[in-house]
């Protein structure tokens, strides 16, 4: 396994308007835009991961690279920093379209509600809807999951089976 982890697993940084707000949104794996790519080698599902405080995605990519080796690459690794926890660099593009509804501001968005509908949000726009999905949530972002979870059950959610007998 360490000899896994040691090879070079491609991360993806995005800068993206969500809620009205810069959020950042790191993925690993080779897949940064689910909707445009119909290939057949497209995954069907993907390792999302929302974290704690103080919501700083770039903690968890140690967490990711290791998800993604131990899961043979198959999946990407999807990680989303809190609303207006993350600002862009001066050099990076923030990501946004005009169509896009998640440019909308979201009430209160820096608020616990707020900060759920941000992440509902990003799923909303940035991940089609037949794709089966792995909530990770770190402390207050466990809270998180469970509450889009209240508000948005019909996700797909594939639940983790370690440790199951076929």
């Amino acid at each position: 396994m360490d000899s896994e982890l040691k090879e070079e697993i491609p991360v993806h940084e995005e800068f993206i308007l969500c809620g009205g707000v810069e959020t950042q949104v790191l993925k690993c794996g080779p897949w940064t835009d689910l909707f445009n790519d119909q290939s057949v080698k497209r995954p069907k599902l993907l390792i999302f991961i929302i974290p704690g405080n103080p919501g700083f995605s770039a903690f968890y990519v140690p967490f990711a690279k290791a998800l993604y080796s131990l899961t043979n690459r198959r999946f990407p690794v999807w990680t989303i920093s809190h609303a207006g926890h993350a600002l862009a660099p001066k050099d990076k593009k923030i990501l946004t379209t005009s169509e896009d509804s998640n440019a909308q501001e979201i009430k209160d968005i820096y608020g616990l509600n707020g900060q759920i509908e941000h992440k509902l949000a990003f799923l909303r726009t940035h991940v089609p809807k037949d794709m089966k999905l792995v909530l990770i949530g770190h402390s207050i972002g466990s809270y998180f999951t469970l509450q889009m979870l209240k508000r948005v059950p019909e996700l797909l959610l594939m639940l983790p089976t370690l440790g199951a007998k076929k």
